[in-house]
């Protein structure tokens, strides 16, 4: 039976998960200050003593590849990379927020996650996912006034029942929210508000059936703006 081994490490939470096609083998998920190049191989280490798979048994490797921090996105990549490698298996460029988006189903809300990316803005994308995810504002890095205004469009084009906000932009944003955003709002619960690499599994296996593939040399990160660094080389 087909196996996918999530990775995920777009922002604090790090994550690691295995999947077959009926069901979470493993997943095991810290939310904690410690670098990924700390956690994540050795989180994947325990899941498969514990669980006694096999890494020879995965058909690939899925990775959360953005938005989110430029440094976790480049220990996650090198982390599955190495992996690929050692193991011959191809990779999967999973969207850190259509995964999180996952986290809500089968509600009539609009799926909102909305990642802190400092200077006032936002990692986010809009979804629903009734039966199937459906992605209906692409990632993008905007800021809080930037999300309301388009979500306020949406709202006039089809009546919005109501929003639901998750990840770790909430505790951020979610008062400013709450003072400037009119139309029905809830914010995930813990248990459903940050990243899950099980999430990441999963729509890795939907994407490896379509063939969506890639050696591990062309696994690149999405971190749709330049990095601070960056920023301030350009300002010199």
């Amino acid at each position: 039976m087909m196996k996918i081994l999530g990775i995920e490490s777009a922002a604090l939470v790090a994550s690691v998960a295995i999947i077959d096609e009926n069901v979470t083998i493993a997943e095991y998920t810290t939310n904690f200050k410690k670098t990924h190049s700390e956690t994540l191989l050795p989180m994947l280490n325990e899941i498969v003593k514990m669980t006694g798979v096999d890494l020879k048994e995965l058909s690939a490797i899925a990775i959360s590849g953005g938005p989110g921090s430029f440094t976790g996105l480049r220990i996650g990549a090198a982390s599955a990379k190495g992996l690929g490698l050692a193991l011959d298996l191809p990779l999967i460029h999973v969207p850190t927020l259509d995964a999180m988006a996952l986290n809500i189903y089968s509600s009539d809300a609009l799926i909102v996650p909305i990642m802190d990316a400092r200077r006032n803005q936002v990692y986010t994308g809009i979804y629903k996912n009734v039966g199937k995810l459906e992605v209906i504002r692409e990632s993008m890095a905007i800021s809080i006034d930037e999300l309301l205004d388009i979500l306020g469009e949406i709202d006039k084009e089809e009546k919005i029942i109501r929003t639901v906000f998750l990840g770790d932009g909430v505790p951020v944003f979610k008062e400013y929210i709450d003072g400037n955003f009119e139309i029905a709002h809830d914010f995930a619960p813990a248990n459903l508000n940050r990243q899950r690499a099980s999430n990441i599994a999963m729509l890795g296996m939907e994407m490896f059936k379509e063939g969506k593939t890639m050696v591990s040399d062309d696994m690149r990160p999405e971190y749709l703006r330049k990095s601070q660094a960056e920023r301030e080389r350009n300002v010199d």
